[in-house]
């Protein structure tokens, strides 16, 4: 009988002393915690991201993740500067239509393989051709050939881009260009084609997706977060060993899994006063200038907006931009009349007659467009608005339907749908009436915002068809001068703003909640914060 007790006592006595090891480990971990590199880093990123190929990224939230895994011949810092990416240097021609850049030497994919010019020529031929359909492309339209080869009327090997050897770079334009800044972008890096052909669209999945940036693709569990775990190919090894990407559609929820300490870093922030985010945050609370623009957006395509340019003025016009900017957004938005953010170099944005007028005065002229239309409040328009699942979104349609129906008696049905779905029936134009629009600037320049409104753009999501609005920006392209470049530019946006294709609403302030502990994040106006150039703080 007494032997049958030792175990007990010897299992208690284990029981306690792992308790005593467990707790001990608790407290090392307190007083000597981990080194700051070996830290996940937990980003908020907004919507699930519809791809991984460069190519083909349409938005923010892939475009963020791709720049952790991918780099081009030219690559931004953390403040937004140019840096040295593939190449260390590069050259230009008097003319400014000649390229030249020179490779680093060593280079080298997420799985050891050597990168060199010619694989970076084959990329850029890829992403130029029909097959796919890069939504993009057009941003570097001005690589000679580049708008044939992507319609199909040249070959891929047409592209005005050559590789005279393994580390050397030629492209030619056909007019002038900031090439550098240009080959930042998503559709300039390279992929890694052998695995394009061995896995087909799956190539992007993780133990698939060849990279040459910084980090590689370790986890993507959809709807949920992505991982990206250091290269070990890469150059210089970036202080932060891995970062975990979430997907936060919902503002308010993202808020509260950063007070819990779920996030390092928000991709947004809710609508909420400022001065009460302020108190709450102190200098967590990220607040600065964007190149960026919020409108919605009239399907030209089908009625009832098609060939009823009076009945969209209407809908401008009933909209009170300063009610939305001080009580609905109130983190320090601007309203807007156009599509080009102030402050965009070089640009200063025309703006339209109605903006001096009072908000009773334009309503007025609102209802006699609405009449002019053929609608009343007897017998009122009925239409749909449709945005991406997201709670500034819904606040923001909520408060347009209210405005639109109390100046005009419109009938305004919200729809609101998945990030990919919305993407995908914005893009078809088949059941669109309003939806949800805007830009995110890919580079410091007024023609990105203006250029999507061509009739060629894949971003043309309204389906404006105006020729005079096409010759404007095709003069633009051939100014002699910047100058020159830039008049024409203002007038293509003046009849931008007279076809009443969208709803300017307001520009963009970038807004983020970053953690006392993560260095290294800086405001730029483009609002690109590479995880390679943030860093922990060292624990005291």
């Amino acid at each position: 009988m007494g032997g049958e007790r030792r175990p007990v006592a010897y299992n208690r006595g284990m029981r306690i002393l792992t308790r005593a090891v467990v707790l001990g480990v608790l407290l090392a971990g307190i007083l000597c915690p981990a080194p700051a590199a070996a830290r996940s880093l937990e980003r908020g990123n907004g919507p699930e991201p519809s791809t991984l190929d460069p190519h083909r990224c349409p938005e923010v939230a892939c475009a963020n993740v791709l720049r952790d895994l991918f780099e081009g011949l030219v690559a931004e810092d953390g403040a937004g500067n140019l840096i040295p990416g593939l190449a260390e240097r590069w050259d230009v021609s008097e003319d400014g239509r000649s390229w030249t850049f020179h490779l680093r030497e060593g280079l080298r994919w997420s799985n050891g393989e050597p990168l060199d010019a010619g694989q970076v020529l084959a990329s850029l031929r890829r992403a130029f051709e029909p097959a796919t359909a890069a939504p993009f492309a057009a941003h570097l339209d001005a690589i000679e050939h580049a708008a044939a080869v992507q319609r199909g009327e040249r070959p891929p090997a047409a592209l005005g881009v050559s590789a005279p050897d393994a580390r050397t770079l030629v492209f030619r334009l056909s007019r002038s260009a900031d090439l550098p800044r240009l080959l930042t972008l998503p559709i300039a890096y390279p992929v890694h084609l052998p695995s394009l052909a061995e896995h087909g669209a799956r190539f992007t999945r993780p133990g698939r997706l060849v990279s040459n940036g910084a980090y590689q693709l370790a986890e993507w569990l959809p709807q949920a977060h992505l991982v990206v775990e250091r290269n070990p190919h890469f150059r210089e090894p970036a202080p932060i060993e891995r970062v975990r990407f979430h997907v936060t559609e919902d503002a308010a929820a993202e808020l509260r899994r950063f007070e819990a300490g779920g996030l390092h870093i928000t991709e947004t922030l809710p609508p909420q006063p400022l001065e009460h985010l302020r108190a709450r945050f102190g200098e967590q609370l990220r607040i600065s200038p964007y190149l960026g623009s919020f409108w919605l957006g009239f399907n030209l395509t089908r009625p009832p907006f098609k060939d009823s340019p009076a009945l969209r003025e209407a809908l401008v016009l009933a909209v009170d931009r300063d009610i939305l900017t001080r009580h609905v957004t109130g983190l320090g938005e601007a309203p807007a009349w156009g599509v080009v953010p102030p402050g965009t170099a070089g640009y200063t944005p025309p703006v339209p007659a109605v903006a001096s007028l009072t908000q009773r005065q334009r309503e007025a002229r609102a209802r006699a467009l609405y009449a002019q239309a053929g609608y009343s409040r007897e017998r009122p328009l009925q239409i749909e608005l449709r945005y991406n699942t997201s709670t500034p979104h819904r606040r923001m349609a909520l408060a347009v339907a209210a405005m639109w129906r109390e100046t005009l008696g419109v009938r305004t049905t919200l729809r609101n749908e998945e990030w990919k779905v919305f993407v995908g029936t914005r893009r078809q134009r088949a059941i669109t009436e309003v939806f949800r629009g805007g830009w995110i600037a890919d580079i410091d320049d007024a023609r990105n915002f203006l250029g999507t409104f061509h009739s060629q753009s894949p971003a043309n999501w309204s389906g404006l068809d105006d020729r005079e609005y096409d010759a404007l920006l095709a003069a633009a392209d051939a100014a002699p001068t910047l100058e020159r470049r830039q008049s024409l530019l203002r007038q293509a946006e003046h009849r931008l703003q007279a076809t009443h294709a969208v709803v300017p609403l307001y520009f963009y302030t970038s807004r983020h909640l970053v953690h006392r502990d993560v260095l290294g994040f800086e405001a730029n106006p483009l609002d690109r914060h590479p995880s390679r150039f943030l860093r922990f703080a060292e624990a005291p």
